[in-house]
């Protein structure tokens, strides 16, 4: 076992305008919005898609009838949670003036307070431990060598940030992106903030994983929720990001025509991890790259700034892990190396670990393995080539041996001619025609 999972806790649910800690001016934008795209909606299901308890949004619908902006057209004899709220035409003129601040519709934004809150908690109660044994479980499903093992393990423990270097085809994506197995639990992340009354979505649901609440009864929740709706309970964030990233994605970014932000990536990968590969190869420098992350790598603490000027703080619980088949200290100096505190070599396999990484791909692609056909490619076509070994060769030769083989109309077995074939159109032949004159 890679450890005991600690018990998941989703924030409650506020029971007030007071408890939401964003104030009625901002539910009332809300509810008038929301009211504006539906048309028609009960208490209940405005409430829903709001993500509260229908007191949290009944002041602003009595406010909303009192300046005739809304009308109950109907409903149960159960209260105003089962009466139908329709927008007026006075209504829609004032939902106008609110989608010109900002064009916002959604679930209530969390108060920034509550996140910052929230983020020290789960630091608290789940602490990451990281032992041999979690380590080797963590990255079962790859070869790696006890030594690489045993440097990853203290790399991870420290929760500090962490270069994964080594050659080009030795797994150092996939080994980065596998420390999210030592990550127990799962975490809430906000749909949205509100940071000085502007609004910055969070949750996304390409680079999240939401999770259904097992405890979850979807009747009962919807009528009397216990748990924050505005919350979705996620897997550990795991955010990969390559040579497309350019510094202003790790900044708020805002857009004019929406009048809202969408929260930085190292903002989306809170409570997770946040893999940069192919570091060195991206649009901004390394060195200003670093720049931006040497106060909140050794603080924990992101400083972001509003299209106002006003700075404020945000958390910064995240694992960097930095991919690349350059060099280190090619990339940035040793100053800035002092602070990236550990360095992984991703090192190449050893034949038996080539063997081993062929016979799981084998098993994967459900093929007859034999280690007798793999001694013979790595003697007469991978050394004869002057070829180092890799991680990947086995996976990419098996794909196109199949490939050939589907092709050529040949049973779908591995042969040494199908392979040294594949070898032919995966390596690069040296040898060049020459014209003559």
């Amino acid at each position: 076992m890679i450890a005991a999972e600690p018990m998941f806790q989703m924030p409650l649910a506020p029971r007030t305008v007071e408890e939401t800690g964003v104030g009625g001016d901002m539910v009332l934008q809300l509810v008038t919005k929301t009211l504006h795209f539906a048309g028609e909606l009960s208490g209940l299901e405005l409430a829903a898609r709001l993500g509260v308890h229908f007191a949290v949004i009944e002041p602003a619908l009595e406010l909303l009838k009192k300046d005739r902006q809304c009308e109950i057209v109907g409903g149960a004899l159960l209260g105003a949670p089962s009466y139908r709220y329709r927008i007026t035409d006075a209504g829609r003129s004032r939902a106008a003036l609110f989608l010109e601040h900002n064009q916002y519709v959604g679930h209530i934004p969390v108060a920034l307070e509550q996140y910052q809150a929230y983020m020290d908690r789960l630091a608290e109660n789940s602490p990451l431990t990281v032992s041999r044994s979690s380590v080797r479980q963590a990255f079962s499903h790859l070869v790696l060598s006890d030594h690489v093992l045993d440097q990853l393990g203290p790399a991870i423990a420290s929760g500090h940030s962490l270069f994964i270097y080594g050659p080009p085809g030795n797994g150092k994506t996939v080994i980065s992106q596998a420390i999210r197995n030592l990550l127990v639990g799962d975490v809430a992340i906000p749909h949205a903030l509100a940071v000085e009354g502007q609004i910055i979505r969070v949750f996304d649901p390409v680079n999240h994983e939401a999770l259904r609440d097992p405890d979850a009864d979807d009747d009962r929740l919807e009528r009397n929720p216990t748990f924050d709706r505005r919350w979705v309970r996620c897997r550990r964030p795991l955010i990969t990001v390559g040579g497309e990233l350019m510094l202003p994605h790790l900044d708020l970014g805002y857009t004019a025509a929406a009048g809202f932000y969408r929260a930085p990536l190292q903002a989306l990968a809170n409570g997770g991890v946040l893999v940069i590969d192919d570091f060195g190869r991206q649009h901004a420098s390394p060195r200003d790259l670093l720049n931006r992350w040497i106060v909140p790598l050794e603080s924990r603490v992101d400083y972001l700034t509003l299209q106002t000027g006003q700075k404020f703080q945000m958390p910064f619980d995240v694992l960097v892990v930095f991919a690349t088949n350059l060099n280190p200290s090619d990339l940035v100096d040793e100053a800035f190396l002092r602070r990236i505190q550990y360095k992984v070599l991703a090192e190449s396999p050893s034949v038996d670990q080539f063997a081993l990484i062929f016979e799981n791909y084998c098993h994967a692609r459900h093929l007859a393995y034999d280690r007798a056909l793999v001694n013979e490619l790595i003697e007469t076509e991978l050394r004869q080539r002057g070829v180092r070994l890799r991680g990947c060769q086995p996976r990419d030769l098996i794909e196109h041996a199949l490939a050939l083989a589907s092709y050529l109309g040949q049973p779908r077995t591995l042969t040494l001619d199908l392979l040294s074939a594949s070898c032919a159109t995966y390596f690069l032949n040296e040898e060049q025609d020459v014209a003559t004159a």
